[in-house]
């Protein structure tokens, strides 16, 4: 510490020293301190005049007792895959609702295990109160689906066209293949402290016009109702949405360990009336927008190559979000929100895809109550990928998609089949619908029947592609 004697600022350690706590009274202290400083104030003397405005840490909170707060429960079980599942979920979402902001829950009818015990599970809902878990949103936040209604194009034309400017994979589009970004977007993003540093931005750029991997498609079918072709592609927010998400938990995480120790990091909270509650409400609205644009890009560049010309309605729905509602924040994992005007942009309609080989289904969402007003947002999974990969035994992934998939135009777009995306991998699309309508979670107003969709393909991870790279 300085010299009596110099006139050595006083910084913020010297305040955090003298039992100060960091936050928004930080800049009046220290400004007030370096002016009895100047006026040839010696540091005890400042310490004893600021010690009146310490502020106490907030008392810590425990996590709440087994069964406190209950949860809804959406789901059947019919076999007993299905009953191992629905155990695991129960267990899971049991330890999630000792959370001390956690008011209540749900699980909807594609519910399965995220992650360890205490994780939201997909499917999962939870309610909370002054608080956003970005690990209850996940990385891949604002995970949505998007349908366009393109007349009576041609489907193989459509898929054709769509193939032509779509890109699945990880990383994003070389430089002189980028799609646009929007300027003033990339503004706001520079104005908000989670999204304004390289990488954000970098990525906002590269990744537009991106799909991912994984369970991220392009499908295009006709509507049972109307027979119109429709587009409909499922992905989230690339880059921009891992790099928010990696930033909120790392405030979520000091916050955790001052209100809250006991809580499981994977539930760390940002308090929503704080500075950085503010900031991250409005930086998911901002990756929100960034979705859309992504979606509606590759949208209209499908349009645009397949010469489309009778274009109709074009709306979407996010399922990997954080919805305010009242006092409550939402949290909707794998969740889809079933109320007329969750957003400025909400239709009343919804989409909630279930496999390659199934229809999209459109619904008008119930605001069911035993679902806190969400419904599902696909099939799900009684089992894991790779326990999917171990049951096929000997049949070859090719062989097992020419079984499940007749008829139908599957591509995959790095080459290899992903045996783990086939439809034998997911729940039953028959009893997903059934349960669907048996807890009236939303009224089915149109199936989109399948012509064919791209996926991402058997594309091997980031970090065996470079360690490839450097042998």
């Amino acid at each position: 510490m300085s010299n009596e004697n110099t006139y050595d600022p006083v910084t913020g350690e010297h305040l955090k020293d003298w039992g100060h706590r960091p936050g928004k009274q930080f800049p009046n202290l220290l400004a007030r301190a370096n002016e009895m400083r100047a006026e040839g104030f010696g540091l005890v003397r400042i310490r004893q005049e600021l010690d009146s405005e310490i502020v106490p840490a907030p008392p810590t909170m425990d996590l709440r007792t087994p069964g406190e707060v209950a949860f809804h429960e959406n789901i059947d079980v019919a076999h007993p895959d299905e009953e191992d599942n629905v155990i695991k979920v129960r267990e899971t979402m049991t330890a999630l609702m000792r959370t001390p902001t956690i008011e209540s829950g749900a699980i909807m009818p594609d519910a399965c295990p995220a992650g360890p015990v205490g994780t939201i599970p997909v499917g999962g809902v939870a309610a909370a109160r002054n608080a956003i878990h970005p690990g209850m949103h996940s990385a891949d936040i604002c995970c949505s689906v998007m349908i366009t209604d393109l007349g009576h194009a041609d489907p193989k034309t459509v898929l054709d066209a769509a193939q032509s400017v779509t890109h699945f994979g990880p990383g994003g589009r070389p430089q002189g293949k980028r799609f646009t970004t929007s300027l003033k977007l990339l503004d706001a993003f520079r104005e908000n402290p989670f999204l304004d540093n390289p990488k954000s931005l970098r990525m906002a750029q590269e990744h537009m016009g991106t799909q991912g991997d994984g369970n991220h498609f392009l499908f295009v079918g006709r509507s049972r109702k109307t027979g119109r072709t429709a587009i409909v592609t499922h992905h989230g927010s690339r880059g921009p949405g891992a790099v928010l998400y990696k930033n909120g938990m790392t405030v979520a995480e000091r916050f955790r360990k001052e209100l809250s120790p006991q809580t499981a990091k994977q539930n760390a909270w940002i308090p929503a009336d704080s500075p950085e509650g503010r900031d991250y409400w409005a930086a998911l609205q901002l990756i929100r927008k960034w979705t859309k644009a992504n979606h509606n890009s590759i949208h209209q560049a499908t349009i645009e190559a397949a010469k489309v010309s009778d274009v109709g309605d074009r709306y979407w729905n996010e399922h990997n979000f954080v919805f305010k509602r009242g006092d409550l924040y939402f949290h909707g994992k794998g969740a889809t929100p079933a109320w007329g005007d969750y957003a400025a942009d909400a239709t009343g309609l919804t989409l909630i895809p279930l496999n390659m080989s199934e229809p999209v289904l459109i619904v008008r969402g119930k605001d069911a109550a035993q679902g806190l007003g969400f419904s599902p947002h696909g099939a799900g999974r009684n089992y894991s990928r790779s326990e999917h990969k171990r049951r096929m035994g000997s049949v070859t992934p090719e062989q097992m998609l020419k079984i499940e998939t007749e008829g139908l135009d599957i591509r995959f777009h790095a080459g290899g089949v992903d045996a783990s995306e086939l439809p034998s991998s997911y729940k039953s699309a028959e009893s997903v619908v059934a349960q669907i309508k048996s807890y009236d979670l939303a009224e089915i107003e149109d199936y989109i029947d399948p012509y064919g969709c791209i996926m991402a393909g058997d594309v091997p991870p980031f970090w065996k592609a470079k360690k490839k790279g450097r042998r």
